[in-house]
C-alpha cells in the first residue's frame, strides 16, 4: 500500500492543505484507487516556506496548491500507485 501524507501544520493549512487533501481523496475515489492508498495528515514536514507539502512514499513534494492538486495526482501519485502490486482485493501489497 502506498502512503500519501499531506502536511496539515499551520503554514500548510493556511495555504490550502485541506483542499489539497480533499482533491486527492476525490481523485483516488474517482480512479478506483482508494483501497490501494493510505491518505493521512501530518504536522510540520519542515518545508513551511514552500507551500503545502505532500509525501508520496519516501519522496516529499512542496508547493502543492489546491489548483495544482489534480495535475500533481496524475503526474506524481498515479504512476507510483501503478507500481504497487494489487492483491486482488483492491489493496496494494508490498
Amino acid at each position: 500500500m502506498l502512503t500519501i501524507v499531506v502536511c496539515v501544520g499551520s503554514s500548510c493549512h493556511v495555504r490550502g492543505s485541506d483542499a489539497v487533501a480533499e482533491a486527492l481523496e476525490r481523485l483516488l475515489a474517482q480512479e478506483g484507487l482508494a483501497g490501494r492508498v493510505e491518505l493521512v495528515g501530518s504536522f510540520c514536514m519542515d518545508a513551511c516556506s514552500m507551500g503545502v507539502s505532500v509525501r508520496v512514499g519516501d519522496k516529499v513534494f512542496s508547493g502543492i496548491t489546491p489548483e495544482g492538486a489534480e495535475q500533481f495526482f496524475y503526474t506524481e501519485i498515479k504512476p507510483r500507485i501503478s507500481q504497487v502490486p494489487d492483491d486482488g482485493l483492491g489493496k496494494g501489497v508490498l
